[in-house]
């Protein structure tokens, strides 16, 4: 089998990982193909003999490869979406962050996991994306224009709110006076938009959640609309311009760009070994339900 291995940043945190994983791949006589550059990290750290070793290095995915392992937190499989795009390769994520919502292999069933991956014990969990499209057209938007998490619009070099003019399917739903806005999927929805005061969705469900960022119209609250729906808005404040976000990656647009958000053509998928699950997930990183008569 082929597989890719993707980190954003090589640190002490993930040093023992990045080990134990390469070990165990050669092992079991895996391809071994790291990202280029986070090969040279681990490569100028001298934390790993690549001599006489069958490790390769990519630059660019293509669809050889049966899998994407990501080493980091969730933000690093954010990042591996963008590397994957539209290639149907499956993700799946050891972390060393901190939360690990996607990243859910911990650091000492590493070995384990391999075993599963090999032998095909595992689930592959399909996750819609979102997409935008700016008018005009924006470069820094262009260049990738898919989102698993969410898009927000938030305010820039102020402390005063924007105003958030927003249409469903080319009807006006309302102008939000606040912080900014979020759009999230399913995925997103254990992000930054439950933060927000969003609701969980589950994986499955072909929704997207509109969550309001600290809203002055106090009677706003968070909407979920079909994945189906256009969503179009514009953003106007005191300054000239306001921040766009797509998960990790941030553009600066010029206020009234008409933007507009709708589901992408592709899904991303992510792999659940057997022993995993959506709600499992819940009540271990986000303590779901966590009352003492439960244990009882």
């Amino acid at each position: 089998m082929k597989f890719a291995v993707f980190g954003h940043y090589y640190n002490e945190a993930s040093k023992s990982t990045v080990k134990t994983l390469l070990d165990v791949l050669i092992q079991k006589e895996v391809s071994v193909y790291l990202e280029k550059t986070y090969y040279k990290a681990i490569q100028k750290a001298n934390d790993y003999q690549f001599k006489n070793t069958q490790i390769k290095t990519f630059s660019k995915l293509d669809n050889s490869f049966d899998l994407l392992i990501s080493i980091g937190g969730d933000g690093t499989i954010l990042r591996a979406v963008t590397q994957i795009k539209d290639l149907d390769i499956p993700i799946i994520g050891i972390n060393t962050g901190r939360l690990g919502f996607l990243a859910t292999i911990p650091k000492d069933k590493i070995e384990f996991a391999v075993d599963e991956l090999l032998n095909k014990n595992y689930s592959i969990s399909e996750r819609s994306l979102i997409s935008v499209s700016t008018t005009p057209k924006n470069k820094e938007v262009l260049e990738f224009n898919v989102a698993l998490n969410e898009i927000t619009v938030s305010r820039k070099n102020t402390t005063s709110m924007v105003t958030v003019e927003t249409y469903l399917d080319d009807e006006y739903l309302t102008s939000y006076w606040a912080d900014g806005l979020i759009v999230a999927t399913p995925t997103g929805s254990t992000g930054y938009s439950l933060s927000c005061g969003g609701p969980v969705v589950t994986p499955g469900s072909n929704n997207f959640v509109i969550t309001p960022i600290a809203p002055h119209n106090l009677n706003a609250r968070p909407l979920i609309i079909p994945n189906t729906t256009k969503i179009s808005i514009k953003v106007d404040g005191r300054e000239n311009s306001h921040l766009m976000s797509l998960d990790s990656r941030i553009a600066t647009l010029k206020n009234n760009t008409l933007i507009t958000i709708e589901k992408a053509d592709f899904k991303t998928k992510i792999i659940e070994l057997n022993d995993e699950s959506f709600l499992k997930t819940l009540r271990k990183k986000l303590l779901w339900g966590e009352d003492q008569r439960n244990k009882q």
